[in-house]
C-alpha cells in the first residue's frame, strides 16, 4: 500500500507540473472539479443527469483548458518537449483525448439519427427521453473509457500502474478543488501562467 500511494502521488505530481501551468487551465479544472462532485452526487439520484453534467460541463471545461490554454511548446520548467510529455503520459494524452471526445460528440448525433440504434434500445419518447438516452450513452462511455485505459495500462505498464491511474482519475475532482481553488484569484491579478516555483525548487 505504501508503494501504491507513493505512485499515486507521483502520477498526481507529474500531471500537475507537466499539464497545469496555465492559470486559465487551472481555473477551468477548479470549475470542472466542482461540477464533477455534483455529478458524483447525482449518480445516486439520476445517473443519466449525472453523465450530462459530467460530460456537458465537467469534461468540456477540463478539456478546453488542456486544448486551448495550456502551453504546448517547450516546457522550460521541466526541461521537456511537448512531444516527450505526450509520449510518457500515463493516461489520455491529447491524441487519445481527440478519439475519446470524437466518440462523445458522435453519440448524440447517432441517437438523434437512429433513436433505436438498429434495434439495440427502445426508441426515446420525446426530447426528455432523448436526453436520457444521451446521458446513459455518455455514462457508458465514461465508465468504458476508464476501464479500457486501466486494462491497457495493465498490459503495457503493470497492474499497479493501471490501478493507480484509475484511482487518480476517480479522485481528481477532490484533489483538484484543493489544488486549484486559488487559481481564479491569480487570474484576477493578471497572472496567466503559474511560475511553478515549487516545481523549479523540487
Amino acid at each position: 500500500m505504501i508503494e501504491f500511494f507513493k505512485n499515486l502521488q507521483t502520477q498526481r505530481w507529474d500531471d500537475h507540473r507537466y499539464y497545469h501551468q496555465s492559470r486559465i487551465n487551472q481555473s477551468l479544472h477548479f470549475v470542472s472539479a466542482l461540477s464533477f462532485l455534483c455529478a458524483y452526487a447525482l449518480l445516486f439520484i439520476d445517473p443519466a443527469l449525472a453523465a450530462l453534467v459530467g460530460w456537458g460541463i465537467s469534461m468540456t471545461t477540463r478539456q478546453a483548458g488542456h486544448f486551448f490554454f495550456e502551453p504546448q511548446g517547450y516546457d522550460h520548467v521541466n526541461q521537456a518537449s511537448h512531444e516527450h510529455k505526450e509520449a510518457i503520459k500515463v493516461g489520455y494524452n491529447l491524441r487519445r483525448k481527440v478519439v475519446l471526445l470524437s466518440v462523445w460528440a458522435a453519440a448524440p448525433v447517432a441517437l438523434w439519427l437512429a433513436p433505436a440504434l438498429g434495434g439495440l434500445i427502445e426508441p426515446a419518447a420525446g426530447f426528455n427521453g432523448y436526453l436520457q438516452d444521451v446521458g446513459i450513452a455518455w455514462l457508458a462511455l465514461g465508465v468504458g473509457g476508464v476501464v479500457f485505459r486501466t486494462l491497457h495500462l495493465f498490459a503495457i505498464r503493470g497492474v499497479q500502474t493501471g490501478l493507480v491511474w484509475a484511482t487518480k482519475i476517480l479522485t481528481d475532482p477532490f484533489h483538484d478543488v484543493m489544488l486549484y481553488w486559488r487559481a481564479p484569484l491569480h487570474l484576477l491579478r493578471g497572472e496567466l501562467i503559474d511560475p511553478m516555483h515549487h516545481v523549479r525548487s523540487s
